[in-house]
C-alpha cells in the first residue's frame, strides 16, 4: 500500500466508532494508531470522567490541546481524537496541518444507542437527558466537524472495517477538501 506520509485523523462524536475504525485502519495500513483520549488518561493517571470531575472541562481541554499539538507533528500515524477536540481551533489547525481529517458521522440517536452503557464518559452538559444531550451536542458540533473535515464518512450502518476501507481509498487518492 502506497500511502502518503500524512497522518490519518479521525474526528467525530462519542460513539461514532473512532477507536474501532482506528484499529481497523492500523491493521489495514500497518500504521500505529494513537488515541488522544488514551494519552490523556495515561498522563493524568485517572479516567476522563474522574479528571473532569476533579479539574473541570477547561483543564481537560488544555491537556487535550497539548496532546494534539504534540502528536500532530509526527508522520504516518492514525490519530483517534476525542469528540470535542474540534472545539478549539488550534487543535483543528494542528490536525489539518499534519494530516487528512475524516469525520465519522452518524445521527445522534445511533450514537446514543452505541454509548448508552458506557460509564466512563462524563456528561457534557450535566442538565439534560442522555439522548437529548447527545442530540444537542451533535447538532451544535456539526458545523465544527464539517469545517474541520477533509472528508466525511457516514458510519451509521457501516462496520468499522467498511469505514476503514473507505478511508484508505480516499486517502490513497489524496482527495482534499477545497
Amino acid at each position: 500500500m502506497n500511502l502518503p506520509s500524512r497522518n490519518i485523523v479521525l474526528i467525530g462524536a462519542r460513539g461514532s466508532g473512532k477507536s474501532a475504525v482506528a484499529r481497523e485502519l492500523s491493521r489495514l495500513t500497518g500504521r500505529s494508531a494513537y488515541s488522544t483520549d488514551e494519552e490523556i488518561v495515561r498522563r493524568s493517571g485517572c479516567s476522563i470522567a474522574d479528571f473532569v470531575a476533579a479539574k473541570g472541562w477547561d483543564a481537560f481541554r488544555d491537556l487535550e490541546s497539548g496532546v494534539v499539538r504534540e502528536i500532530s507533528t509526527r508522520d504516518s500515524l492514525i490519530i483517534d481524537t476525542g469528540g470535542g477536540a474540534i472545539l478549539r481551533q488550534e487543535n483543528v489547525d494542528a490536525l489539518r496541518a499534519g494530516g487528512h481529517v475524516f469525520w465519522l458521522r452518524a445521527p445522534g440517536a445511533v450514537l446514543a444507542d452505541r454509548i448508552k452503557d458506557d460509564t466512563q464518559r462524563p456528561s457534557l452538559t450535566g442538565s439534560k437527558s442522555f439522548v437529548d444531550e447527545i442530540e444537542d451536542v451533535v447538532a451544535a458540533r456539526t458545523p465544527l466537524y464539517t469545517a474541520a473535515a477533509h472528508d466525511i464518512i457516514d458510519v451509521e450502518s457501516a462496520t468499522p472495517f467498511q469505514s476503514a476501507e473507505s478511508i484508505v481509498e480516499l486517502f490513497e487518492r489524496g482527495i482534499e477538501k477545497t
